[in-house]
């Protein structure tokens, strides 16, 4: 299998295993999909780590699968590649990408699907689709612009070029640069952190803000608004008031 899902400590890590690139063939979108769900099903998965291993996260799509595509394949195909990445933006539970080395086409567009992004001082990031006649197809254009911003994307877009962890670092593309040996490590720290909260509660303000940022604020707001009165009927509620009111703040245990 070209994905794995491992599950420790409440944190389920999306291993992709396709040496030497990790490249996103056909099967392995289709896998990335299967277990992105699986990881949304599963109750012992409380927060997610996308991985590429130690020297690459993703160098992109299997351009030779590609280039013996036409245009009625590819119609049929880019709905189940954009799927498949989806699903991943889609699990309703924190979710942090540790990228080390390239991350590149398809890899920086898996990277934009997680909530948070922990890059090595290896990493290199970019959408050198143009490069190919093309343009991102997998959420590129849209999740990349919802980050950094319009300009900026486009001139990632426009010119395909790559840049390092300090640039992604400075546009936004990334949250934190670490040294590459401790990528991995870090990210799982983060997911672990969470795992521990109020699983409920992160769900919704995951699912608050996604929302908002693609609809207009009144939809924005009625999505939160039914989040927060929802989440009076919880038990994980019932106990962080309890603990702030009987401990303090920042006390309370989640299971």
């Amino acid at each position: 299998m070209t994905v794995h899902l491992e599950v420790a400590e409440g944190v389920g890590t999306l291993r992709l295993d396709r040496p030497p690139m990790n490249a996103l063939d056909v099967a392995t979108q289709d896998r990335l999909k299967e277990l992105a769900e699986e990881a949304t099903r599963r109750d012992d998965v409380r927060a997610v780590v996308v991985y590429g291993g130690e020297k690459v996260f993703a160098a992109g799509a299997d351009i030779k699968e590609m280039q013996a595509m036409d245009h009625a394949a590819m119609v049929v195909r880019s709905r189940a590649l954009q799927e498949s990445f989806t699903a991943v933006a889609r699990i309703p539970k924190p979710v942090v990408a540790a990228v080390t080395g390239y991350a590149l086409g398809g890899g920086c567009e898996l990277a934009l699907c997680a909530d948070y992004r922990i890059a090595g001082e290896n990493a290199k990031l970019g959408q050198p689709e143009i490069l190919l006649g093309l343009i991102p197809g997998a959420g590129g254009t849209q999740r990349l612009s919802r980050l950094i911003g319009p300009s900026r994307a486009k001139d990632l877009i426009f010119t395909g070029r790559q840049v390092r962890a300090d640039e992604a670092l400075a546009l936004g593309l990334v949250d934190r640069v670490v040294p590459a040996g401790e990528v991995y490590a870090q990210a799982h720290a983060w997911a672990a952190k969470l795992a521990q909260g109020p699983a409920m509660a992160l769900r919704a303000a995951k699912e608050s803000v996604d929302t908002g940022l693609e609809t207009d604020i009144e939809t924005g707001l009625a999505v939160e608004r039914n989040w927060f009165a929802g989440l009076f009927a919880t038990e994980d509620r019932e106990r962080g008031m309890r603990s702030f009111v009987e401990e303090g703040p920042g006390k309370a245990k989640f299971g």
